[in-house]
């Protein structure tokens, strides 16, 4: 028996479904029931009938899966893989910053833990920060923006807004060099540029298109274009040559790539099934106000 076939064996048994990021390891993706974003996986989890959720990503995505899914058992294979984005604020830091800025509402960024989560007014993704700013907290005069700094920026210039910025970012988009970009770009001059907002601004400036991961998936299955640029973790790559077969993609060099999102391996993908082992807590009262901000967002993008 392979070890794809063990685990699809014991993900029968377990009454399980396996979520894999864009990020993630081509041969992790390839045994995923869905591959996504971090949010847009844990909705898709929270409405299957699947008792068991095993999270291929990192530690807050699963808080978020558990967090909607409170009943189920969220499994993260590599107990280790966080984000160091998310680890740049705490609770305890955002607590401080609400106390300097009393008025003002919180608006975090998915990427942060559960405890955070708890503490904001709204979460908001990488695709809907604009809008969560334009709709979700129109009329606030004061918005708290955590933690990226550089997506942050992109949402105070695209909405004319001035925010409170954490200074945190994500190490591996923040490490892009724009000579990078422009490489590429003289090597494939007919290729769409595709950047993910989490990078600098010098980066951003050299988009044709700036997008979510899922946004760009959507972009490139819809665009005329055959060649693209992708500025974002190379993993996506795989995911986009597998449903765009005519389709040509380039990575950025050197590559761009986030070590704790290659942690995850098919043998910690089969050993949390076997073993039920690394599996995700968040007390009920941490889930209980992160879900209403979790909810807010959701709300405001339906325009409910």
């Amino acid at each position: 028996m392979t070890i794809v076939e063990e685990i699809m064996e014991l993900k029968e048994k377990r009454n399980a479904i396996i979520l894999a990021h864009n990020y993630q390891l081509p041969e992790v993706q390839d045994i995923a029931d869905f591959v996504g974003d971090s949010l847009g996986l844990s909705l898709e989890a929270a409405q299957t009938k699947a008792e068991v959720i095993v999270f291929c990503g990192v530690h807050f995505m699963a808080e978020t899966a558990k967090i909607l899914s409170p009943e189920k058992i969220v499994l993260l294979p590599e107990k280790k893989a966080g984000c160091p984005m998310a680890d740049m604020i705490t609770g305890e830091e955002l607590l401080k910053l609400k106390r300097e800025h009393p008025k003002a509402k919180v608006l975090s960024y998915v990427n942060t833990s559960a405890e955070v989560k708890a503490l904001s007014d709204l979460c908001c993704t990488s695709a809907n920060a604009v809008q969560m700013v334009q709709e979700g907290l129109r009329g606030e005069k004061e918005i708290i923006f955590v933690p990226d700094r550089y997506l942050a920026d992109y949402v105070a210039q695209q909405t004319h807004r001035s925010l409170i910025i954490w200074p945190g970012f994500c190490p591996t988009h923040a490490c892009i060099k724009p000579e990078q970009v422009i490489h590429q770009k003289h090597l494939h001059p007919e290729a769409e540029v595709l950047v993910h907002p989490e990078c600098p601004a010098e980066i951003i400036s050299l988009a044709d298109r700036v997008a979510s991961t899922e946004g760009m998936c959507r972009y490139v299955q819809s665009s005329q274009a055959r060649e693209f640029i992708i500025v974002t973790e190379e993993g996506i790559i795989h995911r986009m040559r597998r449903e765009n077969p005519g389709k040509f993609f380039y990575p950025l060099s050197p590559p761009i790539i986030c070590p704790t999102m290659k942690e995850t391996t098919l043998s910690k993908v089969r050993d949390a099934l076997t073993y039920m082992v690394h599996q995700i807590e968040v007390p009920p009262d941490i889930i209980e106000k992160a879900r209403r901000a979790i909810t807010g967002m959701l709300q405001t993008k339906r325009g409910d």
